[in-house]
């Protein structure tokens, strides 16, 4: 069983009681909600005739069903304008803090926490959204939930939960160039498989973490679900602390020194104990492409696509499923494959660091994109949308062939106008590539960085970004 970490320390610090069942029941500091997943939710409340105790610990904004073209309200889509409808309400009644289109705090939920300070060392966070798990790059437990948890937390601000096994993912070294933090997390995914974590939190350690922004770390974390594990996690250091410092939500004065110092003694013991651990080379990652049904279905950008001799017996059927999926075959090159649509954007990789190096390479570029190919870029918050705009980059994007858009998830999952049609192959960079996800039952996802898919966008194809950046 581990011992000192992070994950065991926030762990314990948040427990209320053990349970007869055998589970924790964990107190809840940062709930997060969005139009999606809340207005059951509160609907359950009304019908118990409960409150929401602690309001102050809950935010909400939009994000999922917002359109990102015309945001003028009501939505054209009745359901979209109906949620809307309804999380104002909720907020309202409930006295709940709502980040709505126009407060300039809007935008998608794992990016604008962050962005405002209120993510923050030591904490536990709970969101009813599958990729909460960003929230650890800061050293914070984060937890995706279902609605009838995101009920409970709404009324005692507590989750019943299992106790997880602590797995460490180590990597060192130094990423080559046209390799990044999208890379890393796909790479680990692609080795250790989607259910290689099943029970693990996954701390996330290594001098190549160390290395990276705070935009990277939330990229890594924000995928650990992907393999399995309930939650990821980075231990706080001096490039978190400055990150925070300043933000709206953040302590300030006095308090901020007194909470780096608690959040100094949150972080992982030298001496920690793990119940497993994996250990990486940055030099060996390559920029990686998904070609499957699953985000470990990855392969290097010079690589073929794998025999499903070369998986599992017992996942044979699943990477001929997948081959048959994605209309691709084994031994074929993923560089060449053709695309249909270029998606930058999600919580992912909708930060400004990532739209930064996408207009980076989309001027070393210096092609347009061609006409049978739909491109377009979506800021993941307001905030976001201000500072490339103030930066210019927009007119990069749009003098090159990529529409520029508004903040909200848009064709991460398709519940709002941006959906692929009929067979469309679009090169993405959010997280999950499963049958139907962007909107199409039959549409096909290929995921990779965002400097990935602005090279994809130009050249129509699969493409190596190294290609313009060496």
């Amino acid at each position: 069983m581990s011992t000192g970490t992070l994950f065991d320390k926030v762990w314990d610090l948040h427990t209320t009681r053990l349970l007869s069942s055998g589970q924790t029941q964990l107190f809840i500091g940062l709930h997060l909600i969005h139009e999606v997943t809340s207005p059951q939710a509160f609907a359950m409340l009304r019908e118990r005739g409960l409150s929401v105790p602690f309001p102050q610990r809950t935010v909400a904004t939009v994000d999922h069903i917002v359109p990102t073209e015309n945001q003028s309200r009501p939505y054209a889509d009745g359901m979209a304008e109906e949620m809307m409808t309804a999380i104002e309400r909720n907020c309202r009644e409930f006295g709940i803090r709502l980040f709505q289109p126009g407060s300039g705090k809007q935008g998608v939920v794992h990016i604008i926490a962050p962005e405002q300070g209120l993510t923050q060392p030591g904490m536990t966070v709970a969101c009813g959204d599958s990729h909460t798990a960003t929230h650890g790059a800061f050293g914070a437990i984060a937890f995706g939930i279902g609605t009838s948890q995101v009920r409970d937390v709404l009324a005692t601000q507590t989750l019943s939960m299992n106790r997880m096994k602590v797995r460490k993912v180590q990597v060192d070294g130094t990423l080559k160039s046209g390799v990044y933090a999208k890379d890393v997390i796909l790479h680990i995914l692609r080795v250790l498989s989607a259910k290689g974590g099943v029970g693990f939190a996954y701390e996330f350690a290594g001098s190549t973490f160390s290395a990276m922004t705070m935009e990277e770390r939330m990229t890594v974390c924000n995928m650990a679900i992907e393999g399995g594990a309930r939650c990821g996690y980075i231990n706080p250091d001096e490039t978190t602390f400055a990150y925070l410092k300043g933000r709206e939500y953040a302590p300030s004065g006095a308090n901020w020194d007194k909470a780096v110092a608690w959040w100094k003694s949150v972080a992982s013991d030298a001496d920690a104990t793990f119940d497993d651990v994996k250990t990486f080379r940055a030099e060996d990652i390559e920029p990686t492409v998904t070609w499957g049904i699953s985000p470990d279905h990855g392969v290097g950008v010079g690589e073929s696509l794998p025999a499903r001799e070369s998986f599992a017996k017992e996942e044979w059927a699943t990477i001929d499923e997948a081959y048959q999926y994605m209309d691709l075959k084994p031994g074929q090159p993923i560089a060449g494959v053709k695309i249909d649509v270029a998606f930058i954007g999600s919580c992912t990789n909708g930060r400004i660091s990532d739209l930064r190096e996408t207009a980076r390479v989309i001027k070393a570029h210096g092609g347009i994109v061609p006409a049978h190919v739909k491109a377009f870029i979506v800021p993941g918050s307001e905030a976001v949308k201000v500072v490339a705009e103030a930066e210019g980059l927009h007119l990069i994007f749009t003098a090159h062939g990529f529409e520029w858009r508004n903040a909200g998830c848009s064709m991460c999952l398709a519940m709002n106008p941006d959906k692929l049609k009929g067979d469309q192959v679009s090169a993405s960079s959010s997280n999950r590539n499963f049958k139907g996800r962007q909107g199409s039952p039959s549409g096909r996802t290929l995921l990779m960085s965002p400097a990935m898919v602005a090279i994809a966008a130009l050249e129509g194809e699969v493409t190596d970004v190294r290609k313009v950046l060496n």
